[in-house]
């Protein structure tokens, strides 16, 4: 395996995580709540849910969806959606990111960006085990499977 040195985009990673960095921190200063996606998105769709909080739930994902949308315009479409991916793939590994969501009770953001900010150690064992997984499913998928052209 090469590495595509002409995609390699540091700077754009680094701005990319500041600015998650950021929101996090602002959401957590001014509203004191947590920026984990699947919580915020999970309960936009609660009945539990109160009026004004489903309004900055709603506000909060509609900026993640516009700000990648103002990136695409601002860039000349910098970046590609990847195809040749067998649907069969994307559908089990959306499920499987959906139970594992709601089996760690919370996404890599909550635990990843917000709970080792906050030095929890719940966050912290989620994001190794996150991780741990990532790293098994790369290389089943890429060596075991014979996927790894598609990457």
């Amino acid at each position: 395996m090469t590495i595509d040195w002409a995609s390699f985009t540091p700077w754009l990673a680094l701005a990319g995580g500041a600015l998650i960095g950021l929101s996090a921190t602002v959401l957590w200063l001014g509203m004191g709540r947590v920026a984990g996606i699947s919580g915020i998105a999970g309960s936009l769709f609660s009945f539990q849910a109160a009026d004004g909080d489903r309004s900055w739930r709603l506000l909060f994902l509609l900026g993640i969806v516009g700000g990648a949308v103002l990136v695409h315009l601002l860039t000349g479409g910098l970046f590609e959606v990847r195809s040749g991916y067998p649907m069969g793939l994307l559908i089990g590994g959306a499920l499987l990111v959906g139970i594992g969501t709601r089996m760690g009770s919370g996404c890599t953001s909550g635990h990843g960006v917000c709970g080792i900010a906050r030095l929890s150690m719940r966050g912290l064992l989620a994001t190794l085990t996150f991780m741990a997984t990532a790293f098994v499913t790369v290389y089943l998928i890429r060596h075991v499977i014979g996927l790894g052209g598609l990457a």
